[in-house]
């Protein structure tokens, strides 16, 4: 669970910007509109008894996917490998807010709920107020498989934008 957790954090936590360019009739590149993107990520613990980690993550650094992607031909031959390392694709520097398991020895626990819920509205209030317009919000459950198995987080990704 642990090893699961860190590399959905690493993947999930991302700051990405896009820039959409258009040519005018002298075949000149001019910026059309520059927006930026940041992701925030939540992750939490549905784990029975309260054993597992809630966290949302938020990251303070940039990645050019382009260094770490493989284009396929086809052609096995021609096909260049990308030969990068999972310690250069991990970043290092984020954010990590601590946040309360759903789960506690009792079950269900609404007052954390409410707490990671009053955590979450903050950090949205803050980037509203640092300029950011919140885009999409995507929401996924890896949950219980049967009897045995232990595991489950809840994961939301908060997707903000703002023009640069």
């Amino acid at each position: 669970m642990k090893k699961n957790f860190l590399f959905i954090a690493a993947i999930a936590v991302g700051l990405v910007s896009f820039s959409f360019i258009s040519k005018d009739a002298s075949n000149e590149e001019k910026p059309v509109a520059q927006v930026e993107y940041r992701v925030v990520t939540v992750v939490e613990s549905i784990v029975p008894n309260g054993l597992g980690r809630s966290r949302m993550i938020s990251v303070n650094e940039t990645k050019d996917y382009k260094e770490y992607t493989t284009v396929r031909s086809g052609e096995k031959d021609k096909d260049e490998k990308n030969k990068s390392k999972r310690g250069e694709i991990r970043t290092k520097e984020y954010e990590e807010t601590k946040l309360l398991n759903f789960y506690n020895l009792g079950g269900i626990r609404f007052q954390n709920i409410a707490a990671n819920d009053a955590i979450m509205t903050s950090k949205v209030n803050t980037m509203i107020a640092e300029g950011w317009e919140l885009a999409f919000i995507n929401t996924g459950v890896e949950s219980s498989g049967g009897k045995g198995d232990g595991q489950g987080i809840f994961i939301t990704r908060y997707t903000f934008k703002r023009s640069i």
